[in-house]
């Protein structure tokens, strides 16, 4: 349980950073690339073997670190894309309504244990994870712009259910530390490529600050994911209530926090989203 805690903090402070960095006016594409170059970096430091190159391209596991790492850099850009174009609202119920894909996935594939206690936990925690995203204006949803939630739900779905998978059947024992900083190495020159063709057009500079805050941002990820496979490894948890558990716990974190330090409005069915997130919690943990 420690590993799923300290996974839920690290996701948690990643909104906290991305909250800074608008008031700060960080530019989020930059700092994001220096965040997948840092993490690598962490990763491979925290190493305890010798790295040797060509038997992590001779890993089973290679083609999905280079899957995952296109994926967390399209991801992460339809995320800013989704919360500029239909609101941050929309952007954080699809993100962490994604929950559903890698809980089934777990449930049909793994044959991971089902019942009615289950059951409502898990539809208990969707309701919450909405009623907590839920703005006192409400946002217009029309058709226009809508793949932009759609993609996002089963981007971040397909990202957790990945993981899941890869840790399960392709990552041998004491392999996480260089699969995570194999995974954010690609996105890192998948990210740099965007920026060069951006320079090529435009040319920019990076601010200090945009260095500063992306290594931060950067050991934060590495650390979110790191924890969350550790979790994952773990045989007291079956996947379907990890992340049940960790996407619900993120969003209630987040809420409370946005409350405190930012001083965000939480509405009554915001406070009644919390609450129900914690019952959530309880009831699929106990099942």
């Amino acid at each position: 349980m420690i590993y799923l805690l300290l996974s839920i903090i690290a996701s948690t402070c990643i909104f906290i950073i991305f909250k800074l960095f608008d008031k700060y006016k960080i530019n989020t594409l930059q700092a994001i690339v220096v965040n997948y170059f840092t993490a690598c970096l962490f990763g491979l430091f925290i190493y305890d073997k010798p790295i040797i190159v060509s038997d992590i391209i001779a890993s089973q596991w290679i083609y999905g670190a280079i899957g995952l790492g296109f994926l967390f850099i399209a991801i992460f850009n339809v995320m800013a894309l989704t919360a500029q174009r239909k609101g941050l609202s929309v952007a954080s119920v699809a993100s962490k309504m994604s929950v559903v894909i890698p809980v089934i996935f777990g449930i049909y594939v793994y044959n991971e244990s089902i019942g009615a206690q289950k059951i409502i936990g898990i539809l208990l925690a969707l309701v919450s994870v909405y009623l907590s995203s839920i703005k006192s204006k409400s946002i217009n949803n029309p058709t226009k712009g809508l793949w932009l939630p759609i993609l996002l739900f089963f981007g971040s779905g397909v990202i957790d259910t990945s993981i899941k998978y890869i840790e399960t059947t392709y990552l041998p024992e004491n392999s996480i530390p260089i699969f995570s900083a194999t995974i954010f190495a690609f996105a890192f020159i998948i990210g740099s490529s965007i920026l060069i063709l951006k320079a090529i057009k435009k040319p920019f500079t990076f601010p200090k600050k945009t260095i500063i805050g992306g290594a931060v941002l950067g050991i934060t990820n590495y650390f979110s994911i790191y924890y969350l496979l550790k979790a994952l490894n773990h045989e007291s948890l079956e996947s379907s209530t990890l992340f049940t558990v960790n996407n619900v716990a993120i969003v209630m974190a987040s809420t409370i926090l946005g409350l405190l330090f930012f001083k965000e409005k939480i509405s009554k069915i915001n406070w009644i989203g919390i609450l129900l997130a914690i019952i959530s919690i309880v009831i699929v943990t106990l099942a």
